[in-house]
């Protein structure tokens, strides 16, 4: 196993890694919209959906991948109105449609609006 620490994406805001690199496959932590310069986050879902999505590429690319090699994302987002408005944005970069879960949860690290973590190969 190698960790993975995109020096692009924010700091993890806890006692973990942006991810693992394991045989062929990336396993990323949830990124939440927060900005790498630590300024505060963005409001709206479709702002902070952007962020995230943006974090989601730095830690794929400080692995050695891409959004197109990713296999399976899980979504969280704070309120699940948000659903259509998250996939305007998502549907951007996940071109390649990977195998998705969405959930909502009662809340999210920093009052984050979405969090996406993915599975990609390498």
């Amino acid at each position: 196993m190698k960790q993975v620490n995109a020096p692009e994406a924010p700091k993890a805001i806890g006692p973990y890694s942006h991810g693992y690199i394991s045989g062929n496959l990336f396993f990323s932590s949830g990124q939440i919209p927060a900005n790498p310069d630590g300024s505060p986050m963005a409001e709206g879902i479709e702002a902070q959906t952007e962020q995230s999505c943006r974090n989601v590429g730095a830690v794929l690319k400080a692995a050695g991948t891409d959004y197109d090699h990713v296999i399976k994302t899980t979504c969280f987002l704070a309120d699940m109105n948000d659903f259509a408005a998250f996939n305007k944005v998502y549907e951007k970069y996940f071109t390649s449609k990977p195998a998705r879960s969405c959930v909502a949860v009662k809340t999210l690290p920093a009052g984050a609006l979405c969090e996406i973590e993915v599975i990609a190969e390498l």
